[in-house]
């Protein structure tokens, strides 16, 4: 759910009510039923998610249950070993997906604000699985031209949604073939259907031009605030 945007971070509508993702617009039951019905995390976990809801500005901005473990189940069947993590904020995404990968797998995941990679590198530090986090702080797109081509097996991008595709292309690049991108948001609060905003209309034109290039088999999920789902074909 991350994203860099203070305006649009909080998820708040017209009407100023806070909403978590586009199923709490349209169905809150389902997203609640949906949350109880699925594993609960580690208790670590589960504290990030407690800190985040408690004490940040923005806490739609939070990964949560529902999509974590999505997230870890995506990592244990694809047998991923090299993830990366385009959006680091307190750190839930890289920690979930950390949990899930191989003792010798490892998670890149990249921070610009100096204020969330403490915090995050905080609760990686707590973590047996800690060791297989690597925090890179800086612009995602510079860290994403530096990491090698071909070597990663899963992308979870989820960071300022204007530069969306340019993750997008970078993410292909480093991918093997196989290899899967993980988009949130790509529902952006349902303001993609009749997007306004730069944020929207930048997420608008993200799926369009997934849903056009030849290099990806693509699902659309409409799990929390809308996945897009991207396999990288073997060619």
């Amino acid at each position: 759910m991350k994203t860099s945007n203070s305006e649009n971070a909080g998820g708040q509508p017209g009407n100023g009510k806070a909403i978590h993702s586009f199923m709490d617009a349209v169905a809150g039951e389902a997203e609640q039923y949906a949350q109880d019905h699925t594993s609960p995390m580690s208790p670590l976990l589960e504290e990030v998610e407690r800190y985040t809801l408690n004490e940040t500005s923005y806490p739609s901005m939070l990964t949560g249950r529902v999509e974590g473990r999505f997230l870890q189940l995506i990592v244990a069947l694809s047998a991923g070993r090299s993830v990366v993590d385009v959006g680091t904020f307190t750190g839930y995404s890289a920690l979930a997906m950390a949990e899930a990968l191989v003792p010798d797998g490892r998670v890149v995941t990249i921070e610009h604000d100096p204020a969330n990679a403490d915090i995050a590198q905080a609760f990686f530090d707590r973590s047996p699985h800690g060791g297989k986090i690597e925090l890179r702080r800086g612009e995602a797109i510079d860290v994403l031209k530096s990491l090698p081509a071909g070597a990663t097996d899963i992308v979870f991008i989820d960071a300022d949604k204007a530069n969306y595709l340019s993750y997008y292309h970078e993410s292909m690049r480093l991918l093997r073939d196989g290899g899967l991108i993980i988009a949130d948001n790509a529902l952006w609060y349902g303001r993609v259907f009749e997007p306004e905003d730069e944020d929207s209309k930048a997420m608008a034109l993200f799926n369009e031009e997934v849903n056009a290039d030849d290099r990806a088999e693509k699902l659309f999920l409409t799990l929390r605030d809308g996945i897009y789902l991207i396999r990288k074909k073997t060619l």
